[in-house]
This record gives structure tokens, C-alpha cells and sequence, in this order.
């Protein structure tokens, strides 16, 4: 089992940042990617970024790409979400997830993971 919980969410104003942090416990050796997601009230949740194992070659949803970054430090089992230049469309529940898939093509869904986190709010006014 695998355990994650976020933190760093809250209100901020459009342009600003914030950046989330996952903290990983558990059998996480047993993990490949690492996801963010986030869900708005009344949509899907929706994928916003991905990192394998290594930290290399991170991947986003169009809607972020430029403005959030996707990091790891798997000495300390944390997973973060820089989020710069925010727009209050970017308000939603982030939610971290780990996967025990080793192919990247998984990460982009919901479904290619297997363990999620509690969420946290963020909440950007304009």
C-alpha cells in the first residue's frame, strides 16, 4: 500500500503562485509515475501532470504547460506542483496519485493509477 497526502493548497489571486506538495509512505518503491490531477465543482477531474520514477521528462495538460512544474525528490518521498501565473480557471480539488504502471501512455488517465491522495483546495480569485 502506498499512501499519499497533499498539502499547500489555499486562495490566491490571479497571477499568483503556489505549489503543492505530496508527500509519498509506504511501499513506494513499488510505484513508477507519479500524477496531479484536479477536479472543479460540477466537471471531471481532469489530468494536469505526470513524472516517471526518475524526474525526467515531466508531462502536462496544454492548459498548464509553461505556467506549472512537476517535481520529485525521492529521497525525501515527496512529489511537487509549482503552479505560477494562475488563472481562476485553475480553481479545483488537486489530487496526487502513484502508479504501479511503468508505461508513461498510463499516466495521462485517472485509471492508470492506483493510489490517490485526499486533494486539496485551490481557490484563485480574480
Amino acid at each position: 500500500q502506498v499512501q499519499l497526502v497533499e498539502s499547500g493548497g489555499g486562495l490566491v489571486q490571479a497571477g499568483g503562485s503556489l505549489k503543492l506538495s505530496c508527500a509519498a509512505s509506504g511501499r513506494t518503491s513499488s510505484t513508477y509515475g507519479m500524477g496531479w490531477f484536479r477536479q472543479a465543482p460540477g466537471k471531471e477531474r481532469e489530468f494536469v501532470a505526470s513524472i516517471s520514477r526518475s524526474g525526467s521528462n515531466p508531462a502536462y495538460a496544454d492548459s498548464v504547460k509553461g505556467r506549472f512544474t512537476c517535481s520529485r525528490d525521492n529521497a525525501k518521498n515527496m512529489v511537487y506542483l509549482q503552479m505560477n501565473s494562475l488563472k481562476p480557471e485553475d480553481t479545483a480539488v488537486y489530487y496526487c496519485a502513484a502508479s504501479l504502471s511503468p508505461y508513461p501512455s498510463t499516466w495521462y488517465s485517472g485509471r492508470g493509477y492506483n493510489y490517490w491522495g485526499q486533494g486539496t483546495q485551490v481557490t484563485v480569485s480574480s
